[in-house]
C-alpha cells in the first residue's frame, strides 16, 4: 500500500483548494501520483475552491444559534450571490458552523488573527516544558505544540464537531461547500455568548 505523507497532502490541498480528506483519498486512489490526484479532484469538482477563494463575497447570511437558552452564537457568513445565500446547502453550512462555535468555543477566527504576543507567550511555555533536547528538536516540538494550539483556539483550524471521523476541519467543510455551490464562501465574523459571562466576547472578524 502506498504511503501518503502529510506534506504531499498539504501540497495537493494548496494547489487545488480541496479538503484534506479529499486530497488524501485522491492520492491513495492514484497510487501517490500527484498529477493524477489533481485530475481526480478536478473530475469531482473539488479542485475549484482555491480559484474561487479570491472572488468577492458580499452576500450571505447573518444567523443565530441558541443552545438550551444558555449559549448563543451570532455569525456572518458571506457568499457571492443572493441566490446561493437562499439555498438549503448554504443555510445548512451556516447553521452547522454556528452550532460548532457554540460547542467548541473558538477564541479566534483564523490563526492569522492570533496576536503575536499570544504566540510568543505560548512558545515560551512550550520551550520551558522541553528539557535536555538539542535546540533544533526543541523548536520542532514547539511548532508542533503551536499547531495544536491553533487547532484548539482558531475556528478554521478546529475539527468539525459533527464529523464522525474527527478529521475534517471547519476549513475543509467550507472548501467542500465552495465546490458544491460554485461560489466563494467566507466566514466573516462571529460572536459567542454564554449565560453568566461578565462580558460578551468581541466579534471575531475575518
Amino acid at each position: 500500500m502506498t504511503t501518503i505523507s502529510a506534506t504531499v497532502v498539504k501540497d495537493l490541498r494548496e494547489k487545488t483548494g480541496a479538503g484534506m480528506m479529499e486530497c488524501k483519498k485522491a492520492l491513495t486512489e492514484s497510487g501517490g501520483d500527484f498529477e493524477k490526484a489533481v485530475d481526480l479532484l478536478r473530475q469531482r469538482g473539488l479542485a475549484t475552491a482555491a480559484k474561487k477563494s479570491g472572488r468577492t463575497a458580499s452576500e450571505g447570511l447573518i444567523a443565530s444559534y441558541i443552545h438550551m437558552d444558555r449559549i448563543g452564537v451570532m455569525i456572518e457568513v458571506n457568499c457571492e450571490t443572493d441566490f446561493v445565500a437562499r439555498t438549503d446547502d448554504f443555510k445548512e453550512a451556516v447553521k452547522d458552523i454556528a452550532m460548532h462555535i457554540a460547542a467548541a468555543n473558538p477564541s479566534y477566527l483564523k490563526r492569522e488573527d492570533v496576536p503575536q504576543e499570544v504566540i510568543e507567550r505560548e512558545k515560551e511555555i512550550y520551550r520551558a516544558q522541553v528539557t535536555n533536547k538539542p535546540p533544533e528538536i526543541v523548536e520542532k516540538i514547539v511548532e508542533g505544540k503551536l499547531d495544536k494550539f491553533y487547532s484548539d483556539a482558531c475556528l478554521l483550524d478546529q475539527i468539525f464537531v459533527k464529523d464522525p471521523d474527527q478529521k475534517k476541519k471547519i476549513s475543509d467543510i467550507i472548501s467542500e461547500k465552495v465546490a458544491k455551490v460554485g461560489e466563494n464562501i467566507v466566514v466573516r465574523r462571529f460572536s459567542r455568548y454564554q449565560l453568566g459571562e461578565t462580558q460578551a466576547a468581541e466579534p471575531k472578524n475575518c
